[in-house]
């Protein structure tokens, strides 16, 4: 079951990974921020799921895996945020 669980997050790392590639295209289109944030998060997922198998770091309760995590989705939330907020005319 274990050798499972690995081969899954490595899969999940693969696709944040991927995911992450398609974000970057669209900023190099763009020149839009959300998208830089959104690799940055992406990539950061992939990273801390690649770590969390290299390191047999399994067990949920690791308090490594949710700060990587936490990092991740704060970047979703901040891009969102930022791309909401109002801005000043020129």
């Amino acid at each position: 079951m274990n050798a499972m669980v690995d081969f899954t997050t490595g899969a999940i790392a693969m696709a944040s990974f991927v995911a992450g590639l398609v974000f970057l295209r669209f900023f190099r289109r763009t020149r839009d921020r959300i998208f830089v944030f959104f690799v940055a998060a992406f990539w950061l997922d992939a990273a801390g799921r690649t770590l969390e198998v290299a390191l047999r770091l399994s067990d949920e309760n690791d308090a490594l895996v949710y700060l990587v995590r936490l990092v991740a989705y704060g970047l979703i939330l901040a891009a969102i945020l930022d791309k909401n907020r109002p801005r000043r005319p020129r």
